[in-house]
């Protein structure tokens, strides 16, 4: 029996799927409450056996079946992270952040590159502490090194310069409030795949805030003062990377012209 059959036997005949819910809904979808609760623990967290998983899935070598499971283990991790940001803490571990910087190596097919990319930039979003632990494993030399390859994909090459610019923007501590505080801060940034609403002086509240139950709230408001520190700006980042890159100054000054992220990076 095929995927497609199984999934109509469980569904029953004469009934349809759910269709697809914004992402704004979800903080009302008590099923998506009750799984954000069971990701904060340790025998029901998703990101934990995917990252797992990858590890193993890197240890058996590069063959064709095997790349295709790697990319859609990166997939579902991209998401578990977009849907429960605390999750992202896992790649603070240099164990876990080294399995995206070997997934880089240029022996890992083109599509394997850009969904690494990708994974990457989702395990950074609003975690200075993960871009610190990406810049101390020498994140920016493997992608430099990598950019600079003649062997590279013109696709991984756009990709990669994407991820420079996600890179540059300067970074802002999260800030989750009482989700009964209508003046909830929070700054994010997107992705070619995302859009991001900014104001004058303060970002719109996470769409997930909701979710989000005081235990997890009050974890985040203990790391704000480490986060606040630990944070880099446009200029400093431009200096590290200018180690490996030449005219960096040419991608800073395209970056506040075209702002292509809404203006900085969490």
């Amino acid at each position: 029996m095929s995927v497609a059959e199984k999934r109509r036997s469980v569904i029953g005949p004469g009934t349809t799927s759910a269709s697809p819910k914004e992402l704004g809904a979800l903080k009302e979808d008590l099923a998506f409450r009750e799984f954000f609760k069971l990701q904060e623990g340790f025998e029901c967290n998703v990101a934990i056996r995917l990252v797992a998983c990858l590890e193993r899935l890197l240890g058996k070598g590069s063959n064709g079946q095997n790349d295709l499971l790697i990319l859609s283990t990166l997939s579902l991790i991209q998401g578990i992270l977009l849907l429960h940001p605390p999750s992202r803490t896992l790649f603070g571990r240099e164990v876990n952040m080294n399995l995206l910087l070997d997934l880089l190596d240029p022996s890992n097919c083109p599509a394997i590159q850009s969904s690494t990319l990708l994974t990457l930039v989702t395990a950074l979003l609003s975690n200075p502490h993960n871009t610190r632990v990406f810049e101390t494993l020498d994140g920016l030399l493997t992608v430099t090194s990598l950019q600079k390859l003649r062997s590279t994909s013109r696709e991984v090459k756009f990709k990669l310069m994407e991820f420079l610019y996600f890179y540059l923007m300067p970074e802002t501590p999260s800030i989750i409030q009482n989700t009964n505080t209508p003046t909830t801060t929070t700054t994010t940034t997107t992705t070619t795949t995302t859009t991001t609403t900014t104001t004058t002086s303060q970002r719109n509240p996470s769409k997930l805030i909701g979710a989000f139950n005081r235990s997890i709230i009050a974890g985040v408001r203990g790391n704000i003062a480490e986060g606040i520190e630990n944070t880099k700006t446009t200029e400093d980042k431009q200096a590290l990377l200018a180690r490996y890159l030449p005219n960096v100054e040419a991608l800073v000054e395209d970056l506040r012209e075209s702002a292509p992220f809404g203006g900085s990076v969490c």
